[in-house]
Formats: structure tokens, sequence, C-alpha cells
């Protein structure tokens, strides 16, 4: 969950400490939250970039912002540590311990990170890919438009038996397995830079054959054109279907598109399908909140962001907002997963307590993240530090969901998540479930908030147990970590 705030913070704020080793860099605001108004991509290495400064620096943003300033280690030598990220991890070690950052707290690229969130711009393959560990095989869970998988013919559901360079060394994802363990998969696939190319061997429903895949620079479109917003229209009803792949900048007029459609033709039972969308911007979730705001009163809370006690000035309240293309729901029906996180959540539970059981969580249950990240820059070292400072609850104050949503929403409603339909279309489990919902039917089984998460790797959305989980490498660059299995 990324902040958009209404007001910049800067690395001025910071103190003596951090304008000693950063040199000060200004703040500003746009769509990947406070931010460095000319970032640095490729910066000439100098002094203030060397380990130590860029230590001082990540230091300093937890010493003045993060949101649980009783649980930071103390006594930790920053020269114990080769890199600026242990050095955090080390530092934040005792919320960790708690659960309370699960490494939300980290060390990233301003270039790379301004690329993502402005218009979702990465380098890779351009699926995503859970590991099946019954079969053990690869699974993909989502191909991208403009991207190389789909136009190689690889598409939700395609299953990877085999990774090579060339055809000639190709491995089995068992032998990668058995050698490596899982993270072996994420470096047999190579790292994520334009013209990498692997062959992989495939199996979907035309049978199984070889292709060769290059890695490519690609957009995501956060709102597919495929399947992304629809009317399904059954039984004499017609239910509005928005599936949101991240809550990025790019995704604001696409939610708007949408929502427009669905209020002209008088929709007011709604899917909305966050199974994947492991969060982003907390505007964009502000935004979707407005426009499933159409009935309530401009004194209305969808959210409430929190400080530490000693930046509670920054405290802030979202009210529901009316715009033109809000609608009224009756009803809503939220399909989530272990990959269902941050932002997607603070949608969740800022309509909860306005829409009670006519609204329900259908699959598995959430990843558990009520808190939320500010950027601060250290320009010249292209250093963004993302620090855990705020904390998000719903219009009753209720934000405590750490192991997930589902205990909070009395009617959920256990489904699969069906990798043999295609996303969007009514047979898929997880959909159907959701539209017998909204036409009221009863659901036979609740989700357990028990037992679901798995420990794949350190940044990965937990996943249940019994379904193929994401793939994540040991260091994600900014899109993996919003969008966790992303290649």
């Amino acid at each position: 969950m990324i902040r958009r705030s209404k007001y910049a913070i800067t690395a001025m704020t910071l103190g003596a400490l951090m304008l000693a080793s950063c040199g000060g860099g200004d703040g500003g605001g746009n769509g990947s939250g406070p931010i460095s108004s000319t970032p640095t991509p490729s910066p000439t290495p100098t002094p203030t970039c060397g380990i130590a400064a860029r230590q001082a620096f990540a230091k300093a943003v937890i010493d003045e912002w993060y949101l649980f300033p009783g649980d930071v280690a103390g006594g930790v030598n920053s020269a114990s540590f080769n890199d600026v990220q242990s050095y955090i991890d080390a530092l934040v070690a005792p919320a960790r311990a708690q659960g309370k950052d699960r490494y939300f707290t980290y060390i990233t690229s301003i270039a790379e990170e301004n690329a993502f969130f402005n218009s979702g711009s990465s380098a890779g393959f351009g699926m995503r890919m859970a590991y099946d560990a019954g079969a053990q095989q690869v699974v993909i869970t989502e191909a991208y438009e403009s991207a190389p998988a789909l136009a190689a013919g690889i598409d939700r559901g395609t299953r990877i038996l085999a990774i090579g360079t060339t055809s000639a060394n190709l491995r089995t994802i068992a032998a990668i397995v058995a050698a490596e363990g899982t993270a072996g998969i994420t470096n047999a696939l190579g790292p994520s830079d334009p013209g990498v190319a692997r062959v992989l061997r495939i199996s979907d429903a035309g049978g199984t054959r070889e292709v060769s895949v290059t890695k490519a620079d690609y957009s995501l479109d956060p709102v597919s054109d495929r399947y992304g917003a629809k009317l399904i229209s059954e039984g004499g009803r017609t239910y509005g279907y928005l599936n949101l792949r991240s809550f990025i900048s790019s995704a604001n007029d696409q939610l708007r598109a949408a929502f427009l459609n669905f209020r002209n033709q008088d929709v007011t039972d709604v899917i909305i399908d966050f199974r994947y969308n492991g969060g982003g911007l907390v505007s964009t979730a502000e935004l979707m909140g407005d426009l499933l705001g159409r009935n309530r009163n401009a004194s209305d809370i969808f959210s409430q962001t929190n400080f530490r006690t000693s930046k509670a000035s920054r405290n802030e309240q979202h009210l529901f907002t009316s715009r033109p293309e809000s609608i009224a729901p009756t009803r809503i029906a939220f399909i989530g997963t272990g990959s269902t996180a941050s932002a997607s959540e603070l949608v969740i539970n800022g309509m909860l307590p306005w829409l009670g059981t006519n609204m329900t969580l259908v699959g598995s249950n959430t990843y558990g993240k009520p808190v939320g990240q500010i950027a601060l820059d250290k320009a010249e070292c292209d250093d963004r530090m993302r620090v855990v400072a705020f904390a998000t609850a719903n219009s009753t104050g209720q934000g405590d969901y750490y192991n997930g949503l589902a205990s909070k929403i009395a009617n959920s409603c256990a489904a699969a998540d069906d990798l043999s339909f295609p996303l969007g279309d009514p047979r898929e489990a997880s959909l159907r479930a959701a539209i017998d919902f909204l036409s009221g039917q009863s659901c036979t089984a609740r989700i357990s908030s028990v037992g679901t998460r798995t420990a794949s790797t350190r940044d990965s959305a937990p996943a249940v147990a019994t379904e193929p989980a994401p793939l994540v490498p040991e260091k994600p660059n900014a899109a993996q970590r919003e969008l966790p299995g992303l290649f």
C-alpha cells in the first residue's frame, strides 16, 4: 500500500543526520507517492552514495517515520552489513517477528518504481507464475496483453514443464526443484532484462510443445481489454464484473470508464475481482471507494490513515466523494486469494461497514496488510526508502487484519481459483460463486482464516496450501512486489 499524500514528505524533514548523509533531496508528489522530482536512474558513484551513507539514510527514515518505533532493534551495527537491505531487515526484525512488517520496509530504485506506478512499465515475459507442488510444474495464472508470453501462446492455465536456454539443455521443473528448491525456478528464468531468452516446454489444451520467449519492456494494462470490465447477464439480471490487476495511476481513467458503463446500465450488483492484486496506490483505492459510494453521504468515512503518535498531525480520513461515474451498489462480491493485499484489502475493509451482509469475500483468505508505506528519496543514488509509516482502518476503526480479512466477513464463501477457465468466465469457480451470492443463493462453505499461509519466499503473498503458490524471487523488483508471481 503506497501512500500518495496530499502533502509532500521531503528528505528535509529527516533532520541533520539525513541532511548530512544524503544532501537533502527535495520532495514532490506524483502517482507513486512522495518522491524526488528529478530522480537519477544511473547516478555517478560519489562518497555520498557509499554504503555507510546509504545505511545512515535508511536509519534516519526509520527513526523518524517507522510506524512501530518501539519495535526497532537497538544496538545494530551498520558496519556488520554489506548492503542496505540487510541492515534494514536487522533494524525492523522485532516488528517482523510479530507479523507487523513482513518485509514491507525496503530500499528500492526511484526510476524503476516510478516507471511501474505511473504506467505499469516493467521488463520480462509478462506472465504470472505459480508453483504446483503436487504436479511439480509451474502454472500460469495470468498473461498480460502486449507482453511476450501471450504473443508466444502462453496464457492462463498453461503449464511449464521444463526450462532451458536452448532445447538441448532443458531441465524439468521437478529436477530444478530437487536440486535447488523453488528458488531454482526463478534462477532458471533469468534476470528481468530485455533480451533475455528462454526455451520453455509447455502444456495446454493444444498439447505439449517447446516455445522460445524473449523478455522485453512492456506496460501493464491494469484493466484487461479481454476480460477486465464486462457485463454478465443471467436469469434476467445483469451483473457488473471488474478485474483490477494493480492500483497504479494508469488504472484511474479505466476505473472511471468501467463504472460509468455500469451506471449507464443501471448495474447495482457488482463483482470485483482482486484475486491477484497485491495493492499499490492509496489514491487509486480511494477513487475506487468513491466510485462505489454514490449512495453515501459526504460525511461518510471510507477509510482512515493513522501515523505514529509523533506524526499524528498527518492523520487523515477519506470521505466518500461523489463522482460522475459513481454507482450505488446493492450487493458486492469481492474475489480474493492470498495474493490479495494492501490497497485491495483497504477497499474491501472500507466497504464492509456500509454493506454488511450484502457484501461477501469469495475465494480464499486475503494476505493481511493493514499498513502502508511512504517514500523518501536519496535521489543522487537512485535510492527510494519505502518505510511502513501508517495504518489504515475503516469507518468503525477496524484495521486489525494482519491474518487476512476472512474472519471479518461472516458470510464469506470459499471457492477455488479455477485455472481451467479464463478470468471473467462465469464457469470459473470463484466467479461462479460470486454470481450465486449476488443472485441470492447460499454458500456451501466459508473461508477459513486458519492454516492458509505458506512460506514460499519472503516477499510472496501467502497462498492456500492446496493451490499453487506464486513464485517470487529473493529480490523482487517494484512490479514483482505489487504483483506476486510476475516474471
